[in-house]
């Protein structure tokens, strides 16, 4: 992001495109910005699978993530919502899929949303800017 960004959700931004630099439309396009992360898996903060990890200011997806007790399960690199729409997913919907994550949770099924997280990383699916 350019260094003039206001301090909101990238979501919230009237004109997101005004701001992403070249290099950081790229960085988002292939969710290079991800790599970082990989560190907390390391770390045993993350897994490679689970629900997103919310920010502070994302305080409605947290309440509901707290009414469906979410955040008994690690977060993740990635998860059912990156596969099933990403950007495109209302919180409602995102928390779905993390509650289908919660009472699903298997080998299998991380293997499977692991593999569809590459293809939907190749094609830049889903992702608003």
């Amino acid at each position: 992001m350019d260094i003039n960004t206001p301090i909101i959700n990238s979501n919230d931004l009237e004109e997101p495109k005004k701001y992403i630099t070249k290099f950081g439309k790229i960085l988002r396009r292939y969710s290079i910005d991800e790599i970082p992360q990989i560190i907390n898996i390391i770390l045993g903060d993350m897994s490679l699978v689970g629900p997103r990890p919310a920010l502070n200011s994302q305080q409605d997806l947290i309440n509901k993530r707290d009414f469906h007790k979410i955040f008994s399960i690690k977060p993740g690199l990635t998860g059912l919502a990156q596969i099933n729409g990403r950007d495109n997913l209302s919180l409602d919907e995102k928390v779905n899929y993390d509650k289908h994550y919660k009472l699903n949770q298997s080998t299998f099924l991380d293997i499977k949303i692991m593999i569809q997280t590459i293809l939907v990383v190749l094609k830049s699916k889903d992702i608003k800017h």
